[in-house]
């Protein structure tokens, strides 16, 4: 099992309106893709910042041959358009993790 797991660092000012639309479009836009088996959305509770509130989106896997066909398909798109809603409001990096 794979975890492809997106953090973003989101300014407080755009923080409803951010997690209201991973929820109802986001997610599940990428989920539709069909390259996923499971999701989270987690809130981090010990955000080192005042102004801006972190989030963990988490992505399972069955392979990483699977995690590939998203990143050639799907993963640009999705992402520009999180970039044109929220530019430098919403910065995301992304990890990958493998079950043992």
């Amino acid at each position: 099992m794979i975890l492809y797991n997106i953090t973003f660092s989101v300014a407080n000012e755009i923080d409803e309106d951010f997690v209201a639309w991973m929820k109802e479009t986001h997610i599940p836009e990428i989920f539709a893709t069909g390259l996923f088996v499971e999701h989270k959305f987690f809130r981090l509770l010990n955000s080192p910042d005042d102004s801006s509130t972190n989030y963990s989106v988490q992505f399972f896997a069955e392979s990483t041959n699977k995690l590939i066909e998203y990143e050639n398909r799907f993963a640009n798109a999705l992402r520009n358009q999180t970039l044109q809603r929220y530019g430098e409001k919403a910065l995301a990096f992304r990890t990958l993790l493998e079950a043992i």
